[in-house]
C-alpha cells in the first residue's frame, strides 16, 4: 500500500504486531527465547491482508522453524490483539513470512573475515 496511510499504517502494523509477539506470545509459550523482529508489514491496499516480514535469530535451526511455526499458528490470536489497539474498522488477515535477510547478511560477513584472514596469511 502506497502513499501516507499505507506507510503510517504498516508502521503501526509493525509496531504493535511486535509488542503482541514479545510480550503476549512469549508469556503463553516460554520456548520463544529466540530474538524476534517484526522487520516489515505490507498492508494491501484494500485493507484485507497484510504480509508480515519476521525475522528470527537463533542459533538452532530447530528451534527457529518452530519459533515461526508458533506464530503463524497464532496469527488470528495476534489479528484478534491489534483489533482492540487499533481504530480501524477492519483488520486485514496477516500472512507470516520468515526474512531470512538478518542470516544472510551475518553468512556473508563470516565469509569476507574468512577471506579477510586468508588474505592476510599470503602476504607474509
Amino acid at each position: 500500500m502506497k502513499g501516507l496511510r499505507g506507510e503510517r499504517l504498516s508502521s503501526q502494523f509493525r509496531e504493535e504486531i511486535y509488542k503482541v509477539i514479545s510480550t503476549d506470545l512469549k508469556n503463553r509459550y516460554p520456548e520463544l527465547s529466540a530474538i524476534i523482529s517484526v522487520i516489515n508489514a505490507d498492508v494491501a491496499p484494500d485493507l484485507k491482508s497484510c504480509k508480515v516480514f519476521v525475522s528470527i535469530y537463533d542459533t538452532n535451526e530447530e528451534k527457529r522453524r518452530a519459533s515461526f511455526k508458533i506464530i503463524v499458528d497464532n496469527a488470528g490470536y495476534i489479528r484478534h490483539a491489534l483489533s482492540k489497539v487499533l481504530r480501524i474498522r477492519c483488520v486485514p488477515e496477516l500472512r507470516f513470512t520468515l526474512d531470512e535477510s538478518l542470516e544472510y547478511g551475518d553468512k556473508i560477513d563470516r565469509l569476507l573475515k574468512e577471506i579477510d584472514k586468508g588474505g592476510d596469511g599470503e602476504d607474509d
